[in-house]
């Protein structure tokens, strides 16, 4: 395993363009911070987001994951134009020449995307750890540390979606085409969600959709938004009331290690076959 780690990170060391965008994922990460320093007053009303909450213990790890996710497509980039460069650089023929099997060529790039989102993973906990510690109104122990599964869920969403991406920058071999053909992906659960809706009902549309793996991977971190105590509020005030379920659920986690497994047994059966 360190073998073929090492192989990767050996790559991703001498391509600049992914040292930018690693980078930049992280700055994005750091950014959350900055959150709290959104203030201002209009007449009576003082609106400051860190007093709201958003960083109270243990709604922090709701509210970061879910934040922190919307910047994966960076690191996207990356798993994308990894397997685009072995492609228009030969490593990828070159490596198999050296005595590195197709099996393990595959496993080296999965060990990156576990790498990649295990180290996303523990810099959340870190930022999100230090938010709370600063802005909480609750530092109890047993609550610092509840709704740690939210980082769980972060961690599996991160390894099923590259590993998504593993796979179409096998199967398109260009990362410009892959990356289309994720939001062309996109699109068509989309498509697919409204249909059912326009046919069935919400609830079984839901249902079905649940095991696309987009919206799988999607479900996996529901929006924080209508669970901070300040929104509810205001929604008893006017009479509205949110019973949404923002837990997250084994057999969620389930689907998206499924098509993670998937994914990567597709991509190593299209090497597998392919002629290099």
């Amino acid at each position: 395993m360190y073998r073929l780690l090492n192989i990767e990170l050996h790559k991703l060391k001498h391509s600049r363009s992914s040292k930018i965008l690693i980078i930049t994922y992280f700055v994005l990460l750091t950014s959350i911070a900055l959150v709290a320093a959104i203030k201002f007053d209009i007449g009576p009303i003082k609106f400051h987001l860190a007093e709201m909450g958003i960083f109270n213990f243990p709604y922090v790890w709701h509210f970061n994951s879910y934040i922190s996710a919307i910047f994966k497509l960076f690191l996207a980039i990356v798993i994308v134009s990894m397997m685009s460069n072995e492609y228009s650089n030969k490593t990828i023929k070159q490596n198999l020449i050296d005595g590195l099997s197709k099996k393990e060529f595959i496993l080296s790039k999965f060990y990156t995307v576990i790498l990649l989102s295990l180290v996303s993973t523990l810099f959340l906990f870190t930022v999100s750890l230090v938010l709370g510690l600063i802005f909480s109104s609750y530092t109890e122990f047993s609550i610092i540390f509840s709704d740690l599964e939210y980082l769980l869920a972060f961690f599996v969403k991160l390894v099923g979606f590259f590993s998504f991406c593993l796979f179409l920058g096998i199967l398109v071999k260009r990362s410009a085409f892959a990356l289309g053909f994720l939001l062309v992906w996109q699109f068509i659960e989309g498509i697919v969600f409204g249909v059912l809706r326009w046919n069935t009902n919400p609830e079984i549309a839901s249902t079905i959709m649940q095991f696309f793996p987009l919206n799988a991977m999607s479900n996996l971190i529901k929006e924080p938004f209508t669970r901070l105590s300040a929104v509810q509020s205001v929604a008893n005030q006017i009479g509205e009331k949110f019973n949404f379920d923002y837990a997250i659920h084994w057999y969620e986690i389930t689907i998206v290690i499924g098509w993670t497994a998937l994914f990567i047994f597709l991509s190593y059966l299209l090497l597998k076959k392919r002629d290099l």
